[in-house]
C-alpha cells in the first residue's frame, strides 16, 4: 500500500515551486492527464469517452509506445488534447544519472516531435513515479520544459485501492484547477475505466470543463 496522499499538501507544493501542482483559478475547470500510454486497449477507449463529455486532457506518453503505436498517437494531437514527455522508457529519476536522464527525455522528444504533425516542440514534461532531482529539473526548465506535476492522484494503478475507493477519493478531493493523474495503462485500467466516466458525470453535472493544460498555461515559443 502506498503512503503518498491522494491530494499533494501544499508544503510539498511550497518546497517545489518550479514545478506545476495546479492550475490557479476561480472558474469550474479540471485538468485531466493520463500517463504511460499510448496502449491500444486503453487510450482509444479513453478518448472514445473524452470525445463523448467534449473534455480536453493532456497525454504524458513515452517514446517507445509512441513508436509502437503512431497511429493512436496521431489520434489524441488530432482530436485537440495537448501532449507530453514521460520519457523513452519510462525511468527514474531517483536511479539515472542527469546525463542519462536527459538523454532518455531527448530520446522522446525526437519521437513525439516526428510524429507532431508539425504542432511544435514539446515543452510540457512529467517525470515517471514522479522522480526527479532539482538537478535534473533545473536542467530541463533550463531547457524551457514546464514541469507537470499534480493536485490529485487517483492511484488508479495501485491493485490495493479498490475501485469505489479510487472513486471516493478523487470526487472527495478535486476541486477547481487541479491537475488530476490517471494512466491510460493495462495496470490501470480496472480502476481508471470505473471512475473516469463517474468523474466525468459528476463534475459535468456540477457545471465544470475538462480542459488541457494547453489552453492554460503560456508555452515559450
Amino acid at each position: 500500500m502506498t503512503l503518498a496522499p491522494v491530494k499533494t499538501p501544499v508544503v510539498a507544493k511550497k518546497m517545489f515551486p518550479n514545478y506545476i501542482w495546479d492550475i490557479p483559478t476561480q472558474e469550474k475547470v479540471i485538468y485531466l492527464t493520463f500517463d504511460d500510454g499510448p496502449t491500444p486497449e486503453i487510450t482509444n477507449w479513453t478518448l472514445d469517452l473524452l470525445n463523448q463529455y467534449h473534455a480536453k486532457a493532456t497525454f504524458f506518453c513515452i517514446g517507445a509506445n509512441i513508436e509502437k503505436h503512431p497511429d493512436i498517437f496521431k489520434r489524441t494531437i488530432l482530436e485537440g488534447h495537448a501532449i507530453g514527455n514521460h520519457t523513452q522508457n519510462h525511468i527514474k529519476g531517483w536511479k539515472n544519472n542527469t546525463k542519462n536522464y536527459l538523454k532518455n527525455i531527448a530520446e522522446a522528444k525526437t519521437v513525439i516531435e516526428h510524429q507532431m504533425l508539425n504542432l511544435g516542440a514539446i515543452k510540457f514534461f512529467r517525470p515517471p513515479y514522479g522522480q526527479i532531482t532539482p538537478k535534473q529539473g533545473r536542467h530541463l526548465i533550463a531547457l524551457d520544459y514546464k514541469i507537470i506535476m499534480w493536485d490529485i492522484l487517483s492511484f488508479d494503478w495501485d491493485h490495493s485501492v479498490d475501485k469505489e475507493t479510487c472513486l471516493k477519493n478523487i470526487l472527495a478531493k478535486t476541486t477547481q484547477g487541479s491537475i488530476v493523474v490517471f494512466h491510460d495503462s493495462i495496470k490501470a485500467s480496472k480502476n481508471m475505466q470505473y471512475t473516469l466516466p463517474r468523474m466525468l458525470d459528476y463534475f459535468n453535472d456540477k457545471g465544470f470543463r475538462f480542459e488541457s493544460l494547453q489552453d492554460a498555461i503560456q508555452l515559450n515559443s
